[in-house]
């Protein structure tokens, strides 16, 4: 019997981890692949608090992942198959074994939608990223595209536009779906430049980004030389384990309050999979410190 299962190996995850552990709470993180989710595969960080300096992913995951180890919790690397919330204690079954817990919190994270071109996955973290917010500061006063048509897709090419050379956004329709007002305000920036009804074929560059071709609805193909593209055609939270037993919003994300409560007792959400304005390691880590912390409370309702 856990006092708090946490869902994921995150930021998110390994935060409520660490806050769980000193609180003194008997912890288990379950973790299908590898500790650290997507952030380990970005290779610099320049905006986590207290590092002067960039750091890449892997080592801020390995440095969080240390300090957790350090107070000994159980961390079993297991695909999550079924959730019962439904009790008092609650239990996570995997292929192997069911776990109990007084506590759950939901860490899991999101994918990014890809746009499955070739060698996107090779590229990526070496010119293709997926959050400009993150990665943009790299780029700086450089040539960079953005590709989608959604209010993601605007706000990052706006972001963009006033630290990069040349903005491309690339989109497949004729119209974007973001805001018009949006829309028309970044219209105006002179070095933002719209690339509509068209969607990128190739991605050019031995071991960084050097150019992507985009192939135009008419059958024109133009090769953009750019330093970076940014995808922005939307994420897709890791939910469908809960679809019907925690309330989500209308995008799949878990809907929670400002303690990380996801409306079922002793169930928490931290990090990228819950509904939010900003996603950043950051804000994952913060999510799971404030989880951690209610989390320690309901166990003293036992």
């Amino acid at each position: 019997m856990y006092d708090v299962i946490i869902l994921g190996g995150g930021p998110a995850g390994l935060t409520a981890a660490l806050y769980s552990l000193r609180y003194g709470m008997k912890t288990l993180i379950l973790e299908e692949l590898y500790l650290g989710g997507q952030i380990v595969n970005t290779s610099e960080i320049e905006n986590y608090p207290g590092f002067s300096e960039p750091i890449s992913g892997e080592e801020l995951i390995a440095s969080l992942e240390k300090q957790v180890r350090a107070y000994n919790p159980d961390i079993v690397y297991e695909a999550v198959k079924e959730v019962n919330f439904g009790q008092t204690i609650k239990s996570i079954a995997t292929s192997q074994k069911i776990y109990e817990g007084k506590t759950v919190i939901i860490a899991m994270g999101q994918n990014p939608k890809q746009l499955g071109v070739d060698r996107e996955k090779e590229l990526r973290g070496k010119g293709v990223s997926y959050c400009a917010t993150c990665d943009g500061n790299f780029f700086r006063g450089k040539d960079v595209a953005v590709v989608g048509g959604g209010d993601t897709a605007i706000t990052e090419a706006e972001f963009l536009s006033r630290i990069c050379s040349d903005v491309y956004v690339i989109h497949r329709r004729s119209e974007f779906r973001a805001a018009k007002a949006e829309v028309e305000k970044l219209n105006k920036a002179s070095n933002v430049h719209f690339i509509l009804s068209s969607k990128v074929s190739a991605l050019k560059g031995e071991t960084l980004l050097e150019a992507v071709d985009v192939k135009q609805t008419e059958g024109t193909q133009i090769t953009l030389p750019v330093s970076a593209l940014f995808v922005a055609v939307g994420a897709v939270p890791n939910t469908a384990l809960f679809k019907g037993g925690i309330s989500l919003d209308p995008n799949g994300y878990i809907v929670t309050d400002e303690d990380m409560r996801t409306g079922i007792s002793g169930v928490f959400a931290a990090g990228d999979i819950r509904r939010k304005s900003l996603r950043q390691v950051s804000t994952a880590a913060a999510d799971g410190a404030i989880a951690a912390h209610w989390a320690m409370n309901e166990i003293g309702s036992f």
